[in-house]
């Protein structure tokens, strides 16, 4: 497995050993005990699958209170995650990160808590797999528009399909700190 750090601190980029031959392949997509190795020490409650097709883009989401650390894979398919750092007082606040992931790299994305994640769909369809460290409250769920000029992330589509509430999210800046990331003790 490597390991790969990226422009904003706790977010990696995980590369799985991957054994080929002429049926196939074979991979571990998650070992608690090799993960925890590498810094990813979460205990992962919930499990999601997505099917999306070619263009759209889902997000960018986040819980307030009960934050989600997420780990995140394109099963088939090809799409472009986006992490926005939400943590207030953060030295990368409103930066992001983003990679291309696909069934091709069979990259995973290590997302922790304090992040808004989003993600395009660059392939004709793409079924997306992502743990989460909490289950998902509806009643806890925050957003920001995917297109907030302020975070300026270069989604690599033009006309992207996104859902009303999506469309609906306001600008970072239009956050108060206790509605971005204020877990629970």
């Amino acid at each position: 497995m490597n390991i790969i750090t990226t422009s904003i601190e706790g977010i990696l980029v995980i590369e799985p050993k991957v054994f080929k031959d002429n049926r196939g392949f074979f991979m571990e997509t998650y070992q608690q005990h090799r993960y925890s190795e590498f810094g990813i020490n979460h205990t992962f409650v919930q499990d999601n699958l997505s099917f999306s097709a070619r263009g759209t883009l889902r997000g960018l989401h986040f819980q307030v209170t009960r934050p989600q650390a997420k780990l995140v894979q394109a099963i088939t398919g090809e799409i472009f995650d986006v992490a926005v750092d939400i943590r207030p007082g953060s030295p990368t606040f409103g930066k992001w990160t983003g990679i291309h992931l696909s069934e091709q790299n069979k990259r995973q994305l290590f997302i922790p808590e304090g992040f808004a994640h989003g993600f395009c769909v660059l392939s004709e369809i793409a079924h997306f797999l992502y743990k989460c460290s909490d289950v998902y409250q509806p009643d806890d769920e925050g957003g920001i528009l995917w297109s907030d000029p302020d975070i300026g992330i270069d989604w690599p589509v033009k006309n992207p399909v996104i859902s009303d509430k999506d469309r609906k999210y306001p600008h970072l800046s239009d956050l108060l700190p206790e509605q971005l990331f204020s877990p629970e003790d």
